[in-house]
């Protein structure tokens, strides 16, 4: 082999060593490789363009896709509306229902009426989340919100509904509980940047009519704030990976936390990079100090125990791990 040929050789044995290297979170590879360098509403088109293109589910076969997307550990339907139902699938679909734990349907977290039950979103997953029929009845189409001064209230208080409590808006409200606020705010990042060429023709008191910001200011600020107060949970990236696996596309707001400050945000002037992502988080350089330790990802999973301190985070994969008492980013 002549020295051109093997200096050839070598020059395409480093660019692939350089792709394999260039990873994206949660097993995402270069997925999201052509949103690489784009900020603010660019930033958001580029998504766009990356995750709109996925297949159009049967509505029916949503029945069949909570089972993979929305398992709790003991095998009940994992209701984001109600704290006291333990619904089993395939026994407890709704037809008629009176009251809170008769039954669960099929969610539209963004209510279809604002999109004139148009498809694709009519039948997205994404957003399409099992909840308690009678709670979700009391939902109606009003926008996601605060209130003290609720109307109603489900069980425990978990779900309210009420005149809006949020500076801005003063209208009817469905606020649901702390725990998943962040969950329903990244949802709703999603759908305004996945369909962004369609929601110019959407009516919602929380939407702009527009591409970008797309989000009425009040809205806007509301979710921001949820996302930051309720970060990413282990639930919703399994939900986002095996939703990925019905339809074929992902949540980038869930792959990348704080994804939503780089497109409307303090972080607009900041260019995103796929495969060498800041949240924000300090990074903690690791010490050689030896002592055994346990392991978590930021969720509070134990994923290695007494392990030594200076080979705590080797061959994990990339993400925020809990090492003793510090955290540490794996890239």
């Amino acid at each position: 082999m002549n020295i051109f040929k093997r200096t050839s050789a070598l020059n395409m044995l480093l660019l692939l060593a350089l792709q394999l290297m260039a990873q994206g979170p949660n097993g995402t590879g270069t997925y999201y490789q052509s949103a690489d360098g784009k900020k603010g509403s660019a930033l958001k088109t580029a998504m766009s363009k990356i995750i709109v293109d996925h297949e159009t589910l049967n509505y029916g076969k949503l029945w069949d896709a909570y089972y993979d997307t929305d398992r709790r550990e003991d095998g009940s339907v994992w209701d984001m509306y109600s704290s006291t139902t333990h619904f089993k699938f395939g026994q407890n679909q709704c037809g008629n229902y009176s009251d809170e734990g008769d039954c669960y349907n099929r969610e539209h977290s963004m209510p279809k009426s604002w999109f004139n039950d148009a498809s694709p979103m009519y039948s997205d997953l994404m957003h399409i989340v099992p909840t308690d029929g009678y709670v979700n009845g009391r939902r109606s189409n009003y926008p996601f919100g605060e209130t003290n001064r609720p109307t109603y209230t489900s069980n425990d208080d978990f779900s309210k509904l009420g005149p809006s409590s949020v500076s801005g808006y003063s209208g009817t409200v469905f606020e649901p509980n702390d725990e998943y606020k962040g969950d329903f705010a990244r949802i709703y990042f999603y759908m305004v940047t996945c369909y962004e060429d369609r929601i110019s023709s959407w009516d919602s008191d929380m939407l702009s009519g527009n591409k970008y910001p797309a989000f009425t200011t009040w809205a806007l600020n509301m979710l921001l704030r949820w996302a930051e107060e309720d970060p990413v949970s282990q639930k919703e990236i399994d939900r986002n990976n095996a939703v990925y696996k019905w339809q074929g596309n992902r949540n980038p707001y869930v792959d990348y936390p704080g994804l939503e400050q780089y497109v409307w945000g303090d972080k607009q002037d900041v260019a995103f990079n796929y495969d060498n992502y800041s949240t924000g988080i300090t990074i903690i350089v690791p010490t050689k100090e030896i002592s055994d330790v346990d392991v978590y990802t930021i969720t509070g999973v134990k994923v290695r125990s007494n392990v030594s301190k200076d080979k705590a985070t080797d061959g994990l994969d990339k993400g925020i791990y809990i090492v003793g008492d510090k955290k540490y980013v794996v890239k």
